[in-house]
């Protein structure tokens, strides 16, 4: 039989873990203000944020499509079935358009991208701290926040609305396709959808998306600057930003849909 732990080593355990919790906001708190503060600097990395503006809204674009569409494939086969039920099988546009204006859209792009961008963020910084190339940017110096940091932060930030746009148009035509299939004519699944989603639900999605890209940049950012233990940390740190940042815009969705509700 296992021993019972004892009270005081359960306390310091947890005393230690909230401690490391707050060292690491307090840290990323910092960078955030930091990215802020270089951000009306003189001698703006236009170049690097172009590099990773394609980055993001280029080489990301087909992972995202490819999952945008069959998600919207999915969502109506499922919605068509489930309304057939009751007799509102023609609304299955409704519900599609909808779904992804609001949701599915900005947190799938979102989803995706930090899997890819966000982890490769992560590795190349965090390869660049573990072998003292950032530290070389500061003895020349220059800052590595408004070198590494701010380019990302901006492109990530940017890139991702469009990005969802795209998810958005190829979601609601993936379903259009299982639609036809199931006997809901073109025209009335395209009338279904535009008389639902209005400009309001475009915009809300779009703002969540400006919110989910800083997020996941800055996370990437902070755990590459923050890698440490050679390039088994850098894998640690990798592994870490897609987790931390999932689970932040996953939770940040929930709360900025709340907001939004309000207006």
């Amino acid at each position: 039989m296992s021993e019972a732990i004892a009270p005081g080593v359960w306390l310091e355990s947890t005393g230690r873990r909230v401690l490391a919790l707050l060292d690491e906001l307090g840290r990323f708190s910092l960078l955030v203000a930091r990215t802020f503060r270089v951000m009306g600097r003189r001698g703006f990395p236009i170049r690097e944020t172009v590099r990773q503006f394609e980055s993001v809204a280029v080489r990301s674009s087909t992972i995202v499509l490819i999952t945008a569409l069959f998600t919207g494939m999915v969502l109506a086969l499922q919605t068509a079935t489930a309304l057939g039920r009751f007799g509102a099988k023609p609304y299955t546009g409704s519900f599609v358009g909808l779904a992804f204006v609001l949701e599915l859209g900005p947190v799938l792009t979102a989803l995706v991208v930090s899997g890819r961008v966000g982890a490769g963020i992560s590795a190349e910084i965090g390869s660049m701290t573990v072998s003292e190339q950032v530290d070389a940017i500061r003895a020349l110096g220059a800052d590595p926040v408004q070198k590494l940091v701010l380019p990302r932060m901006l492109a990530t930030t940017l890139g991702l609305p469009m990005l969802t746009m795209l998810a958005n148009l190829l979601g609601i035509l993936g379903g259009l396709l299982i639609a036809t299939q199931a006997g809901i004519g073109a025209n009335f699944y395209y009338q279904s959808v535009i008389n639902v989603v209005t400009l309001k639900d475009l915009v809300s999605g779009l703002v969540k998306t400006l919110a989910f890209g800083w997020t996941l940049s800055m996370v990437a950012c902070h755990q590459g600057l923050a890698t440490t233990g050679g390039t088994v940390g850098v894998g640690r740190a990798t592994t870490r930003t897609v987790v931390v940042s999932s689970i932040a815009v996953l939770v940040s969705d929930f709360f900025l849909s709340k907001l939004i509700m309000m207006f």
